[in-house]
């Protein structure tokens, strides 16, 4: 089984930044993605980034342009490194993991965080 902390959530002021961590622990051998989603109060949970086990990286398209997906594959943590934010962005942020190769292209995320509040706002 394994184990995903998130990290690093905080207020922040609109235009400032925040560094998300995912510490994976357990069983992560066989990992084959992880991602980022968040959840805003009264809306679906979204993804927002992924990277691969190859590294590959995808992203929602209003965080695109504004945040980094990354891995220290040594400690095995994955971050989020959010600039530019926006009162939008004001949501729980879950990390998740995937264990099996993707189907149509999609990964199936089977381990999820607690997750991280992120409040954007003056």
């Amino acid at each position: 089984q394994v184990l995903l902390v998130e990290s690093g959530g905080a207020l922040v002021q609109p235009g400032g930044s925040l560094r998300l961590s995912c510490a994976a622990s357990g069983s992560i051998f066989g990992l084959t993605a992880m991602a980022w989603y968040r959840q805003a109060p009264g809306k679906q949970r979204i993804q927002v980034a992924e990277i691969t086990s190859g590294g590959s990286r995808n992203y929602e398209e209003s965080a695109a342009a504004r945040f980094t997906i990354s891995r220290d594959i040594a400690k095995n943590t994955m971050y989020l490194q959010m600039d530019s934010l926006k009162p939008d962005d004001t949501a729980v942020y879950y990390c998740a993991a995937s264990f099996r190769g993707p189907v149509a292209g999609l990964f199936e995320y089977t381990a999820w965080g607690q997750g991280t509040q992120v409040t954007v706002s003056s």
